[in-house]
């Protein structure tokens, strides 16, 4: 079975979640136009990747850190409310699966913790599943929460089995594991890395895995920085690529089939066969008979880890 997918890498409205709505379902009409079944948005592309935190000082700014960090909390998903319903409803009127990255703002406790989390729309528009970064890497951990393994999970969908991980998360063997374990076909790792070092690792998991592996950055430059973001002149220059994006589709056992795609705000196509990916194994299957478990035990707690717990009677 072929299927056609697309990974964007066009850039969203920085911290304008309405806007930044609206760019995602053009981007996914304009997909699924063009024949598009799976379609796959950067990490924390609602309403945009916080690049700021790699430019500001944790303490000589921390006043403009705070404000970018009430704008952004302010334009984030609630999942309980109605935020993703016109992204539910493209998946749904055009038939394609969607997975979507975001920064997610939980309504069920404090309403400020904040988790960089993706979600995997189904063609009836429902969400399949919702996976939050379980450890943000470096000065992101002053924007968002450790996600839980809850959504550590591989689901079954039309084009195919598809599993997630974002970022730096696609360094941590084990996380990689889990995911090889679930009879993944697609393997799908939207980041804010980019260049050779983030595609040989690409290639690397593909190899490791025998999985489709489809990644992709935000390409971005200062002048998508819309013009009312806070001392958008001190952090940006409207020539620079803040991100080059790097969108690429690699084969199961390595290869790269379309991409990287450079310094292009556009949409990455590929026809991929996700039954490649169960024919790759067959010489190495690193969660089957490559595997010793009479050696090696591996046991992954996904249950959900919420902040409290309320027992007793109401």
């Amino acid at each position: 079975m072929s299927v056609k997918v697309a990974i964007t890498q066009k850039p969203p409205v920085l911290l304008n979640l309405e806007a930044s709505i609206t760019k995602a379902v053009e981007i996914i009409s304009e997909a699924a136009s063009n024949g598009a079944q799976l379609i796959v948005f950067p990490e924390a592309y609602l309403p945009g990747y916080p690049t700021w935190i790699w430019r500001l000082s944790p303490g000589k700014d921390m006043g403009l850190s705070n404000t970018l960090h009430s704008k952004l909390r302010e334009n984030s998903v609630d999942l309980k409310s109605d935020d993703l319903d016109r992204i539910c409803d493209a998946a749904r009127e055009h038939q394609v699966v969607v997975v979507m990255g975001m920064n997610e703002r939980d309504s069920d406790f404090s309403g400020s913790t904040l988790f960089n989390t993706l979600v995997v729309i189904g063609t009836d528009g429902s969400v399949l599943n919702h996976h939050r970064k379980m450890m943000p890497t470096n000065p992101e951990r002053m924007v968002w929460g450790m996600g839980d393994a809850s959504g550590l999970k591989v689901v079954d969908t039309p084009y195919g089995r598809i599993g997630t991980l974002i970022c730096w998360e696609n360094y941590m063997p084990l996380a990689r594991y889990s995911l090889f374990a679930q009879d993944i076909d697609i393997y799908i790792a939207p980041t804010w890395d980019s260049g050779d070092v983030w595609v040989s690792s690409m290639n690397h998991i593909a190899r490791e895995g025998g999985c489709w592996v489809l990644s992709t950055a935000t390409a971005m430059t200062g002048s998508d920085v819309p013009n009312d973001f806070p001392e958008r002149s001190t952090l940006f220059d409207d020539n620079e690529w803040i991100n080059p994006g790097d969108a690429v589709v690699i084969k199961p056992f390595g290869g790269v089939v379309a991409g990287p795609m450079h310094e292009e705000k556009e949409i990455l196509y590929a026809d991929i066969d996700p039954e490649e990916a169960r024919r790759s194994r067959k010489a190495l299957d690193v969660a089957g008979h490559y595997n010793r478990p009479d050696i090696f035990n591996l046991e992954v707690d996904i249950s959900s880890k919420p902040a409290i717990k309320f027992v007793g009677e109401n």
